[in-house]
């Protein structure tokens, strides 16, 4: 590390320096007698505007820079899986144990541990010909996740060795021969975050990735390596939604970057996820999930890093063929801090102070999601999914944040403060959202599910949109004014609503519905609709089925097991009470 920078100005987390001929964009260095981390954001001859990641109090002019000649990287390797990091991926776990409770400024810690002993386990064998992406062997990380090492890029050749048994992420593991080079590869890469990982070429996703919650799977899903954001104004539950997604989304691997997140949620992830289970494995959820928590009372240049930091991370165990889910919450904390460095560094202000580069910094985060071919000679196929929460200050959806984000994103899950107020979760409305990968997964789901399932889709958004138009004329002149047919639309909108679009996150039924149970409860629901609407037109007065006991078996079927569930004898239960019903109307109208 070389003394070679003086500091001439420090304003909040930016400091310029001079002295700094050689230096490169994007170089990170060491700042002051104290070594806050900082990087290198604008060069002006030997002049360096630098961001520091940490609070730059007690640093003045005439302290030193010092060099590192390297640009902002993390580190890849075992040890990942359930651990909690900070922005710029520093393990919290060793920062509390050298500095106590709170971050000590100029900490230096390693974001793996240098000294835990892996087993690896060889896969591929000596003499072979590798390249990079390839995958050498696998390391047991957790009772969920197999850690597969790969071979790093920009090296191939001839594999000359390879060694089984505990390892540190430091040792060698193996040794790579290209011509007279020879290369010694560890378990541990190391990748700048602002360089998207390398693939072999991205393809259409065509995979839903079921989150278990209804409103999302069933009218608006998102695909295996699609992209979705979710804008609302404060209190709608952004943050409630992200969390359900986290730990229900059909994901083999979780990142979680809480950007800007006020301390007591992250603190409120921290105590839960240990002690929840995955459906899909019977594990705690932490062993496949990786936390990087930066919470809005940290430096906020560390907040700027911290979605790169989550998606590199995110591309690393995409590129072994894992399908990962990053949730980032929230990007507007993320563009708020490019804003207050921007000011710093007086560059032209664009829309409401955000800098003109906004939206293509948010095109570049997004587009980093993708279904992909990896790279290597196995020809495996990766998935990384990115849902980022938008917090417009009010709920204005013309914010610049949300209008940047909504252009590169395929599916809108539009919160209501409103329906947050109602008690009713998720609080996205049915009205406002939108998906674009119907299409993309219909064959999925209609193989998977039921080739009906997407139909069913189509028929109940239509019953919610006509009682919107019919909630206008109700409100002029009353329900009464209304025929039996629009009454019936009412009664079964409000159903779905209820009843299938409302769930309860502390009911151990209710807060997880998998595919199949969202298909048998829709099926019913809009089944018993079809019969009463039949019944109607034959001229049945819709209030004599009003006290069918069929109803409350339809709103108690999301809170019963899947395999509990008997459709058949349901549907049974409903022509015959229908039945019934019609033949004490037609009773009472012969007296």
């Amino acid at each position: 590390m070389n003394d070679s920078g003086t500091i001439i100005k420090v304003s909040g987390p930016l400091v310029v320096a001079d002295n700094l001929s050689g230096a490169r964009m994007y170089d990170v260095v060491r700042v002051g007698d104290k070594r806050l981390v900082g990087e290198i954001i604008e060069l002006d001859g030997d002049t360096a505007s630098i961001q520091v990641y940490e609070d730059t109090a007690g640093i003045g002019p005439g302290e030193s820079i010092y060099r590192t000649d390297r640009p902002l990287s993390v580190e890849l390797g075992p040890g990942l899986i359930g651990s909690i990091f900070d922005g710029i991926q520093r393990a919290l776990s060793a920062i509390r144990e050298l500095g106590g409770d709170y971050i000590t400024r100029g900490l230096d810690v390693p974001s793996l541990d240098r000294d835990k002993r892996w087993t690896f386990m060889p896969t591929a064998a000596r003499g072979s010909v590798v390249v990079p992406g390839d995958i050498l062997g696998n390391v047991r990380e957790t009772e969920i996740i197999e850690h597969r090492i790969m071979v790093p890029h920009g090296v191939s050749g001839t594999l000359e060795e390879v060694r089984e048994g505990e390892f540190t992420v430091t040792d060698t593991v193996a040794i790579i021969r290209s011509g007279t080079e020879r290369h010694e590869v560890s378990m541990m890469q190391v990748w700048p975050v602002r360089v998207p990982r390398p693939y072999r070429r991205k393809i259409q996703p065509t995979e839903i990735l079921t989150t278990g919650q209804r409103v999302i799977d069933t009218f608006f899903p998102v695909a295996k390596g699609g992209t979705a954001c979710i804008p609302g104004p404060f209190g709608s539950g952004k943050t409630v939604v992200q969390h359900q997604l986290a730990k229900w989304s059909a994901a083999d691997i979780v990142l979680y970057v809480g950007c800007g997140e006020r301390g007591n949620e992250m603190t409120d992830v921290l105590m839960e996820f240990p002690r929840l289970i995955d459906p899909r494995s019977g594990h705690p959820l932490m062993k496949r999930t990786v936390l990087i928590a930066n919470t809005s009372n940290m430096p906020v240049a560390a907040r700027e890093a911290s979605v790169y930091t989550g998606i590199t991370i995110a591309e690393y165990f995409r590129d072994m063929g894992y399908s990962v889910a990053l949730m980032a919450d929230s990007t507007s904390r993320w563009a708020e801090a490019m804003r207050e460095i921007s000011g710093r560094l007086e560059e032209m202000p664009g829309e409401e102070g955000y800098p003109a580069y906004l939206a293509s910094k948010v095109a570049e985060f997004y587009e980093r999601a993708g279904r992909v071919i990896c790279t290597g000679s196995d020809g495996r196929e990766g998935t990384l999914t990115v849902v980022g929460a938008v917090s417009p200050a009010g709920g204005d959806l013309s914010d610049p944040v949300v209008q940047a984000t909504l252009r590169v994103v395929k599916v809108f899950w539009s919160l209501e403060d409103k329906l947050a107020f109602q008690r009713h979760f998720p609080a996205i409305s049915w009205l406002r959202s939108y998906s674009l990968y119907d299409e993309m997964i219909r064959e999925y789901v209609a193989d998977t599910v039921d080739p009906l399932f997407p139909g069913l889709k189509g028929e109940a958004m239509e019953i919610l949109e006509k009682e919107d138009g019919l909630e206008e004329i109700v409100r002029l002149v009353g329900v009464d004014s209304l025929a039996d047919v629009d009454r019936l639309v009412m009664r079964t909108a409000r159903t779905i609503r209820q009843d299938f679009l409302h769930q309860n996150a502390f009911n151990d039924e209710d807060t997880y519905t998998s595919l199949g149970k969202q298909y048998l409860i829709l099926d019913l629901l809009l089944h018993l609709h079809r019969l009463l609407e039949k019944s109607i037109e034959g001229g049945t007065p819709l209030s004599i089925f009003e006290k069918m006991k069929i109803y409350d078996e339809i709103s108690n079927l999301k809170y019963l097991p899947e395999t509990s569930i008997e459709a058949d004898r349901i549907k049974e239960m409903m022509a015959d009470q229908i039945s019934e019903a019609i033949a004490e109307y037609a009773g009472r109208k012969e007296i």
